[in-house]
């Protein structure tokens, strides 16, 4: 044994001499163990070597470059991202959630009631990962509706790095949790590339999913950019795992590097539809709903005055016309969008309580004192895209011309927010919990699509506890004012790529108390809507589309028309002044076409879902190739069966016995298509949506013998969403045939998969003997038309 150690010994020497001559010829000189560290060129770049190197131990002296570290006393940061929730909803900011938890932080710290954000996801988020204005940084619309111009690319740029490399190359831990809905439509597959994937973006850790939203009884999540089998234990929801892992990273984290200080990004995905929640959660809030949302409109201004939230003479704006009032409803519809609502407030009150759990290990490992939270209670307004009636099937309802009538949402009721289901509500809530202010997502235009609630707590730094801030923010200060918290500068190259300015500013100065807002422009466009802030005055455009409808309004951008307000004295965005003011509003309209060519927002395109798919013209394939089971695919990137014709093709071989099991199978009961045998015999089923009467089944009349077998699939499509004919041969013999009345263009939900030898997620039917196919598959072959 000692004579083995030896040896070792002698060979660590040897590789260490091996490797430190060349150090020597290199002519290292030693560096400054005084010299400050340059932070503004990332990575920092290494140190001198300060050590000798001679010819033999005897005559040498070892050193280490000195890791860099983060600034002597900087802080955790926890930035908390919530999704789909207006102003009005959580209590925090007076609305009729209960959010105790979000409460207890703003307790601890600061409300910022005048905190924006861009209308829509994407965009959200890549101004607060980077601090720069969406267009600036290709994201002028979400990933999935991605076009060729440089405001709409999808793609975020090397040039903006986000604050997650920052932090990890200035010495921080870096962790995601939730969602990431920034990633091109050409990376979303497995096999990458991954540059806009969280551990592409600076983030050692995430854990996830990909995309606008996630089925929260059945996730399809990922660790890295690897597929993760984690579901949520019986009972729960996808925010119980969520948040289980942010806080098990936080425990390994500070076990490995007690004084390393962690960066950690929770991007829950709720309240986004499907709205989901566990029956007990749904069940506390029976009846809390009924007066409609006329009623709750005004009842969360009452709460909001008396906490101080909005001024005293803050107006209510009117619903707008589109919008029927609660009284016009029958008894029914009052009583199944009464339970609608109940089962968005049980999702968002759910997510606050799992919240707390991470507030409560904070403080546990004596961790809260500092650690800078920021808590932003929504990435846009609440959303209208369930339209006036709501609806059980999102994306059929956006993609697939399904409407969920009265009677269907009564018959619902039971199930509303349970598996299997993908409801959101009717716009008349949207608006609704958006109190005080006008519209709703998609709108860039009006606070009720920009005006989210933001809590900063920071113990060890805000002296004002409990205090309420009216500064003027945006998400795109986020980034500076993590970095002046931290003490770092804003980096001039990253990576060896000079880096774009940064649109935001810092607002640590509105830690202290009563401190006067600063000189503030800035810009907002989404989706043709659009406006300009300067220093207490927004001038915008009127509305044409409306928020729950698909296409374009009919009309350009360019003739909207304009309105002006003095939000100093006008919270609520309620009094129009541009008649009264129309200097002003011309001085207005032309700061923002400046603002607008400076950050690439032309050209204006008002068109919701007639863009493009996000995918990169020269991508598309005809030809997708299988080989074998347990293959999944994103959406993006699997084959698109509801666009026209395509043929199946499976080369299997069978079991002994009747073979049972999918051969292949996209989407689920909400949408989507599944190619299996039942008990020997070849079928084939389409779930144009959950509906009754809204499945369409071929399957061959007797079961085929074992041994290898292939099974062709042949679909005829009679245009988009009209069904087809769909033929099943065995070995070049027809086995089957059937019409498909009609057909889903986009299978549902968003995160569902392509997938071989199972049906992964919410599985599209109900199979018999289970999903796992019996036989072996050599290949499955998609050729679509």
């Amino acid at each position: 044994m000692l004579l083995g150690r030896a040896r070792l010994l002698v060979g660590l020497s040897s590789l260490s001499l091996l490797h430190a001559i060349p150090v020597a010829a290199q002519g290292t000189p030693a560096a400054n163990p005084g010299a400050a560290v340059d932070r503004t060129t990332l990575p920092v770049p290494p140190a001198h070597y300060a050590g000798t190197v001679g010819m033999t131990y005897r005559d040498s002296k070892p050193a280490y470059a000195p890791p860099v570290r983060a600034p002597a006393g900087a802080p955790n940061i926890l930035v908390v991202l919530t999704d789909d929730v207006g102003f009005g909803a959580a209590s925090t900011f007076g609305g009729p959630v209960p959010t105790p938890n979000l409460d207890r932080l703003a307790a601890r710290g600061l409300r910022y009631t005048r905190f924006h954000t861009t209308a829509m996801c994407s965009p959200t988020r890549a101004s607060l990962l980077t601090g720069r204005n969406h267009h600036a940084v290709g994201t002028g619309i979400v990933t999935d509706t991605a076009s060729g111009y440089p405001g709409y690319t999808g793609e975020m740029p090397a040039s903006a790095a986000t604050i997650a490399q920052i932090l990890r190359y200035n010495g921080y831990g870096t962790a995601m949790v939730g969602k990431h809905h920034n990633v091109p439509g050409h990376e979303n597959n497995p096999a990458g590339p991954f540059t806009h994937w969280p551990t592409g973006l600076g983030f050692d850790h995430f854990f996830g999913f990909i995309g606008g939203d996630a089925d929260q009884w059945k996730p399809r999540l990922y660790r890295g950019t690897d597929p993760a089998s984690d579901q949520p234990p019986p009972g729960e929801t996808l925010d119980r795992i969520l948040f289980d892992d942010a806080i098990d990273w936080v425990h390994t984290q500070k076990a490995a590097a007690p004084d390393q200080p962690f960066f950690l990004y929770v991007a829950p995905g709720s309240a986004h539809a499907p709205h989901q929640a566990p029956p007990e959660w749904i069940a506390k809030f029976k009846g809390k709903f009924d007066a409609g949302w006329d009623a709750l409109r005004v009842e969360t201004l009452r709460r909001q005055i008396k906490a101080g939230i909005a001024p005293r003479n803050t107006s209510l704006t009117p619903r707008p016309e589109a919008i029927p009032a609660w009284s016009s409803l029958s008894a029914d519809e009052r009583a199944a969008d009464a339970r609608m609502m109940e089962v968005y407030a049980a999702m968002l009150a759910y997510q606050d309580a799992q919240f707390g759990r991470l507030l409560d290990e904070l403080d546990r490992m004596g961790q809260s004192e500092n650690t800078l939270i920021i808590f932003i209670e929504g990435d846009n307004g609440a959303s209208a895209e369930g339209g006036i009636e709501g609806t059980m099937n999102e994306i059929g309802r956006l993609a697939n011309f399904v409407e969920t009538s009265a009677a269907e949402k009564t018959a619902a009721m039971d199930r509303m927010g349970g598996p299997g289901t993908s409801q959101l509500y009717p716009v008349g809530w949207s608006w609704a919990t958006n109190s005080p202010f006008q519209w709703t997502k998609q709108v860039g235009s009006h606070l009720g699509g920009t005006r989210n609630g933001m809590v900063i707590a920071w113990p060890k730094k805000i002296a004002d506890k409990g205090g309420i801030r009216t500064n003027f923010a945006h998400v795109v200060d986020i980034t500076p004012t993590i970095l002046e918290a931290v003490g770092l500068p804003q980096p001039v190259r990253v990576d060896g790529i000079q880096q774009q300015p940064v649109d935001g500013v810092s607002i640590e100065y509105s830690f202290d108390k009563d401190v006067p807002e600063k000189p503030r422009t800035q810009y907002f466009e989404l989706i043709g809507n659009r406006g300009i802030y300067k220093d207490g005055w927004l001038a915008n455009t009127t509305p044409v589309r409306l928020p729950w409808k698909m296409g374009g309004s009919g009309v350009s951008p360019l003739d909207y028309k304009w309105e002006l307000y003095d939000l100093r004295s006008d919270f609520s965005q309620s009094r129009n002044l541009a008649a009264r003011e129309p200097k002003r509003l011309e001085e207005m309209k032309a700061l923002w076409d400046a603002e607008a060519r400076r950050n690439q927002v032309y050209p204006l395109d008002d068109r919701q879902g007639d863009r493009s798919n996000g995918v990169r013209p020269g991508t598309r394939r005809t030809l997708f190739e299988y080989w074998g089971a347990g293959i999944s695919i994103p959406q993006p990137a699997a084959p698109p069966l509801g666009f026209g014709s395509y043929t199946l093709e499976a080369d299997v071989v069978l079991p002994e016995g009747q073979a049972n099991g999918v051969l292949a199978a996209t989407g689920s009961l909400l949408g989507g298509w599944s190619f299996y045998l039942d008990e020997g015999r070849p079928s084939v089923i389409h779930a144009a949506s959950q509906e009754d009467g809204d499945q369409w089944v071929v399957a061959a009349q007797a079961p085929i013998p074992s041994g290898p077998a292939l099974i062709r699939y042949d679909y005829k499509g009679n245009g988009l969403g009209r069904g087809g004919k769909m033929t099943i041969s065995v070995n070049g013999q027809k086995v089957a045939q059937g019409e498909i009345k009609r057909s889903a263009m986009m299978v549902a939900g968003l995160g569902e998969t392509f997938d071989t030898g199972r049906d992964t997620g919410e599985e599209v039917t109900h199979y018999r003997h289970g999903s796992a196919f019996t036989g072996a598959i050599q290949k499955v072959t998609v050729t679509t038309k």
